[in-house]
């Protein structure tokens, strides 16, 4: 367990032990309405060594990176660094998340196709 917060901590190359869950990366989030748990949640699970059930939530796919997050925060902390970490370590275990041949034809059709790539990039090992 300690080895992956480290892993997490060297991909990320943030240091999550600074965050004192003031919560303002999530009272700004553009996309926090679709994560299943806050992003500052996900940052104290890794605090108290709970890697594992920080990658069971969509929240590290669902963040945008659009550093809205990091603008705020005041321990000048990149939180979506360290949910693309999250992610590259979820990638790295060859798990895919997405099902291609599951998608329906008529979903591929009028979904945009640059929203596609970017999900098998996301989520497809």
């Amino acid at each position: 367990m300690a080895n992956l917060i480290d892993k997490i901590l060297e991909l990320s190359g943030q240091n999550l032990y600074a965050c004192y869950q003031c919560g303002k990366c999530s009272g700004d989030c553009p996309s926090v309405t679709q994560m299943e748990i806050l992003p500052n949640q996900v940052i104290r699970l890794l605090q108290i060594g709970l890697p594992e059930v920080a990658l069971q939530y969509n929240t590290i796919w669902i963040c945008a990176s659009c550093y809205t997050c990091t603008v705020r925060c005041p321990r000048g902390i990149d939180p979506s660094k360290i949910m693309e970490a999250l992610r590259q370590v979820n990638l790295r275990r060859n798990i895919d998340y997405t099902k291609i041949k599951e998608i329906k034809e008529e979903e591929i059709y009028i979904l945009p196709q640059i929203a596609l790539v970017a999900n098998f990039r996301k989520q497809t090992a």
